[in-house]
């Protein structure tokens, strides 16, 4: 607990006035307020933190940012326990349970790290080669085997109990990075009058500014940056997102962000993580860069360390890293060395393979390369081969400095690939790969500050010419501009084996075996070698291993390529992307805004469609659904009833081709639909059959509102999605899912106009209209439609107003002899009608099956009309939809059953159909069902039999027209 490896006075991030205890594997350790796991314990003088996946050597930190690969810790929370958390990131607090992990016995005498000694048998690839034979191993040895030891850290088997939380977030500009570009370019944009987020994953933004020693117009660099992050936090257009990471680019400039909400405080009622889903108008990239290693012999044990992390653990927490050795093959690792120098740090050795002419205050190997490492839990001594043999150096850390790999995730998150910069040696984003978004900074190159801030300050400008913004002159300030030389250097050839993926086991030998047994595609490559699939997902290693493979296969690196990069940048919890549906299941439970009144009422809740709903509204002596039901039904027809319909799917669709677009979608025309009216449509899946029903309301010349059913919401806008990316890709149209934003209300029945009436709406609108109506101030919209066959209207209004309005409703509806009815009801009055749901559109019928097929326009093409023309669903002899009522109007009906000619026995040759939906009508005083029958619209009159050999049921039925009730319309249209 004495902290000896702490330098006195350093350290930006931490408070030394506030002292903070903590455990690693059971032992008490002291640290500041501000330290992470790393930091602390670094300076405390643990080097030794974990072990790695496969051999079990020993790991220590390398990084200080959330690219570290190898001190992977587990966190104790009570019941919670977390696995591979990244040291380099968590912070500490008080009493704080962290845990080394992948190791038997004590973290420092591995018992598997016997694994080490068999390596010459556990080359990449040997599980699929050992485990073949004998066959009937596989299922009783090799995978129980394989299974165990899978993973890294482990789970505790119980439910995560923290609360985690989901929110969404609207910008002109989302700056992702807050290091030099990020802040010149936020703050242009925020000057400019720009609704601005800046996101950044670190506690206190200014990026390498906080690390590096670099000078702002004569200010420190973190003093400058503080100064920007004071102005940019007085602003009212300016949200600062720290501890916050965007995780990924999606389409429409949506992006994925994952914020630490209390990771650094002791557990207690504010949510651990918070998943935002931003949606910007444009973007800019500026994550900066990430360092690389340096493939050598033993250049994976605890006190190796790239530069850049070296750095930053020592100048944001004042770890003192010791006798320190440098390798690298670019100019920044010189800069590291001499502000280390300039700090007090002892420098033992700065290796470079280039003939660098330079005298320094420290030893300097030019033209030398490291080749080895001795001491296993902790780095003692470092191989050093120079023009005059090798020397052995003892050092108690080893900064490796290989170049710098743009931070370029995002930009290839919609499958661009990057290209590669041969002045820089690496792979820069490719212009225009996301949509909206632009790079700036490092991240696409520019390594000084000067050109930093400069980069930051042009493409704000830019981005701020697209959004209509005039850009203020903000001058650039002056900085340091040192070139950036390097000479690429991937792996050094001194035998034994050498390091690539360090969470993985992953060596300079094992991509060459695998370009030697044919696995030269660099994707092949990765999954034989499982190269940059583990914890470091490529970010400190893929480079090194792309070059790797390029010479094991004779080709350059930019035609050996990358591999595919996927969002999340970083892990994300599962509980923060499926916040608030903890223990609800695949499926989260949904609740209407009226629910709390419903279930006040006494209504039951019934699943439906992924949402909860009232299934009847029980009045005192009704002692079963059925008098409900009936009741519900008999009030409708004759007075009013309201029910919640915001479960029906709404699909916002507009641009300039939103009608060609609809037109394409639905197998009848919606172009010529005018402003203010609304038209049934139907819509096919590619293979002709039917997809969904629906309405398509326009709201203005550019502006349609889709409505599909309930069951089929998210079907609907993941088929629109698809038609449009896959066929109109160049067409002026955007849809958005606006189902959750909408609560909607039928009211239906013959005084549905005098409930309008009560809340100070004039119900004139004709059948199938739409206008926007106002209601105490609130907009929203109306809608003359009915699926009762009933006169009806839909009202709509924003969601947190629907609680209100059904109250509102429910007591204009009782003040009239009217009622709220539920989903019994609801099927009673669809099946009079003759209306279909998805018990009859259940995938396996076509339009003209529904007797819909007029309604498939012969004037243009749309989505699986080609399809539904084939002879098989065309022939003579297919089902269709029919109406059914019993001869003996006392017998019930069930849905599921077969239909057989009257006298034929009940089997499969002798089926002629099957029956859909029942439902007992109050109406026509029998049970009536919907079915379909073979040749079913030629046979109206016909008596035939429901046989349900489930539950022993057979009654004779008449076939007749599905529309039992008001053929001809007159009471919804009147």
């Amino acid at each position: 607990m004495s902290q000896s490896h702490r330098i006195p006075g350093k350290g930006l991030l931490i408070d030394r006035a506030r002292p903070v205890r903590f455990t690693f594997d059971g032992r008490a350790h002291e640290g500041f307020a501000g330290d992470t796991l790393a930091s602390a314990l670094l300076a405390n003088g643990t080097r030794l933190m974990g072990r790695s996946f496969k051999y079990h050597r020993p790991r220590g930190v390398m990084t200080a940012g959330s690219e570290e690969p190898s001190a992977l810790m587990q966190i104790h929370e009570g019941a919670q326990q977390t696995p591979n958390v990244r040291a380099t990131v968590q912070e500490i607090y008080e009493g704080l349970e962290a845990r080394s992990q992948n190791h038997l016995g004590p973290l420092s005498f591995d018992l598997l790290a016997v694994n080490d000694w068999m390596a010459p048998f556990l080359s990449a690839g040997f599980y699929y080669k050992t485990f073949m034979w004998p066959r009937a191993f596989w299922e009783k040895l090799y995978e129980p085997a394989i299974r165990r030891a899978a993973g890294l850290g482990s789970l505790s088997g119980r439910h995560d109990e923290a609360v985690y939380e989901k929110a969404f977030a609207h910008c002109d500009l989302l700056v992702i990075g807050a290091g030099p570009a990020g802040l010149m370019a936020a703050l242009v944009a925020a000057r400019a009058g720009a609704d601005v987020i800046l996101a950044d994953e670190e506690v206190r933004m200014g990026g390498r500014l906080l690390a590096d020693g670099a000078e702002v117009d004569g200010q420190a660099g973190p003093d400058w940056a503080a100064s920007v992050v004071a102005e940019l936090a007085s602003l009212p257009n300016v949200r600062l997102m720290t501890r916050t990471t965007v995780t990924g680019a999606y389409d429409d400039g949506t992006f994925g962000a994952l914020e630490r909400v209390s990771l650094h405080r002791a557990p207690g009622d504010a949510p651990r993580e918070c998943f935002w889903r931003i949606v910007a108008r444009r973007a800019i990239l500026a994550a900066g860069a990430l360092e690389r290693p340096i493939a050598h012999p033993d250049n994976d044990r605890p006190g190796v360390m790239l530069a850049s992390g070296l750095t930053g653990q020592m100048t944001r927490f004042g770890v003192n890293p010791g006798r320190v050795v440098i390798f690298s093959n670019n100019d920044s690792g010189l800069a590291t060395a001499r502000s280390l120098t300039a700090q007090g740090i002892e420098i033992a050795a700065y290796v470079d393979p280039r003939p660098i002419p330079v005298t320094e205050d420290f030893p300097v190997y030019a033209g030398a390369e490291v080749v080895g490492t001795r001491g296993r839990l902790g780095l003692r001594d470092v191989a050093v081969r120079h023009k005059g043999g090798i020397s052995m150096i003892e050092a108690r850390t080893l900064a490796l400095a290989g170049g710098w790999n743009p931070t370029l995730h995002l930009t290839c998150h919609l499958n661009t690939r990057p290209q590669w910069d041969e002045k820089i040696a690496a792979f820069v984003p490719k212009p225009g790969a996301v949509p909206g978004l632009e790079v700036a900074g490092a991240a696409r190159g520019r390594f000084s500050t000067a050109a930093c801030l400069a980069d930051g300050a042009q493409v704000a400008g830019e981005v701020l010419a697209d959004l209509g913004l005039r850009a203020p002159d903000v001058p650039v300030p002056g900085a340091e501009d040192r070139p950036y030389g390097i000479a690429p250097l991937w792996a050094v050839d001194a035998g034994g084996r050498a390091w690539l993926d360090f969470a993985n086991d992953v060596t300079t030998k094992d991509v060459k075996l695998a370009a030697q047994e044919g696995f030269r595609s660099v994707e092949h490559m990765k999954r034989y070698t499982t190269q940059g699939m583990a914890p470091d997902q490529g970010k400190t290693s893929n480079v090194a291993a792309l070059a790797v493979l390029a010479d094991a296969t004779g080709q350059e690196i930019p035609v050996t390529g990358t591999t595919t990069y996927r969002p999340p940048f970083i892990p994300v919890s599962i509980a923060a992307m499926g916040a608030g549906g903890r223990a609800e299941g695949f499926a989260p439970r949904r609740l209407l805004t009226s629910d709390a009144r419903s279930r006040a009422m006494g209504a039951p809740m019934i699943e439906a469609g992924l949402w909860s709903r009232p299934s009847y509204f029980p009045r005192d002596g009704e002692t079963d659904w059925r008098t409900a039901c009936d009741r519900e039904v008999r009030q409708v027809r004759e007075a009013v009833g309201v029910a919640d319909v915001s479960t029906l799917g709404k699909i916002d669709v507009q641009g300039a081709d939103a009608a060609r677009f609809l037109d394409f979608v639905y197998t009848n025309t919606m172009s010529t639909l005018a402003p203010g009216k609304v038209r049934y449509g139907l819509m096919l899946r590619e293979d002709g059959f039917v997809l969904d029903d629906g309405t398509c309301a326009r709201l203005g010349p550019e502006h349609f509102l889709v409505t599909t059913t309930t069951a089929a919401a998210g079907l609907v806008m993941r088929h629109m999605d698809f038609v449009h990316q896959a066929f109109c890709g160049g067409w002026d149209v955007r849809m958005a899912s606006v189902t959750e934003s909408w609560a909607q209300f039928c009211i239906a029945g013959p005084k549905a106009g005098a409930v309008l009436a009560a809340l100070g709406i004039t119900a004139d609108l004709p059948f199938m209209g739409c206008a926007p109506v106002t209601l105490g101030g609130v907009a929203g919209r109306l809608f003359r439609i009915s699926f009762s066959g009933e006169q009806g209207y839909e009202i709509a209004v924003p969601t947190r107003y629907g609680a209100a309005l059904f109250d509102r409703l429910v007591e204009a509806a009782h003040a009239l002899d009217g009622c709220a009815y539920g989903m019994e009801a609801l099927n009673v009055l669809r099946v009079e009608k003759g209306f279909i749901t998805h018990a009859e559109i259940h995938g396996r019928v076509t339009a003209d099956d529904v007797g819909l097929g007029k309604m498939v326009s012969g004037k243009k093409d749309c989505i699986g009309k080609a399809a539904s023309q084939r002879p098989g669903l065309t022939e003579a002899g297919r089902e269709q939809l029919v109406g059914l009522m019993p001869v003996n109007q006392g017998e019930v009906l069930s849905a599921g059953a077969h239909l057989y000619n009257e006298r034929d026995p009940a089997v499969r040759e002798h089926n002629q159909g099957y029956v859909t939906s029942v439902a007992p009508s109050p109406t026509l005083g029998c049970w009536l069902g919907l079915g379909f029958l073979k040749d079913g619209r030629a046979r109206h009159g016909q008596v035939i039999r429901l046989d349900d050999g489930l539950r022993g049921r057979k009654v004779l039925v008449e076939v007749c027209d599905p529309v039992f009730f008001d053929p001809e319309g007159g009471r919804m249209r009147g």
